[in-house]
């Protein structure tokens, strides 16, 4: 997946992973997925996707400040 976010591109295809975090079950209406990671620029993003119950009912990105991100990992 690609965004552009405040003219910067985040892309899942370029980008690494740092830390994923699933909540509930593969299937479950409540269920998500957070995965952290960081643009060969050094930016730093949430790719998200959930059930249709869920905090993510559609797929996307969510950029994430540097200050946050040690926060993210520490509490996921």
């Amino acid at each position: 997946m690609k965004k552009i976010i405040c003219k910067k591109e985040y892309d899942t295809e370029t980008a690494t992973e740092i830390k994923a975090y699933y909540h509930g079950q593969f299937g479950e209406s409540t269920g998500y997925a957070e995965v952290l990671c960081q643009t060969p620029e050094g930016l730093y993003f949430l790719h998200v996707h959930g059930g249709e119950d869920s905090p993510y009912p559609t797929e996307d990105i969510v950029r994430m400040a540097k200050t946050k991100v040690n926060a993210w990992i520490d509490t996921h």
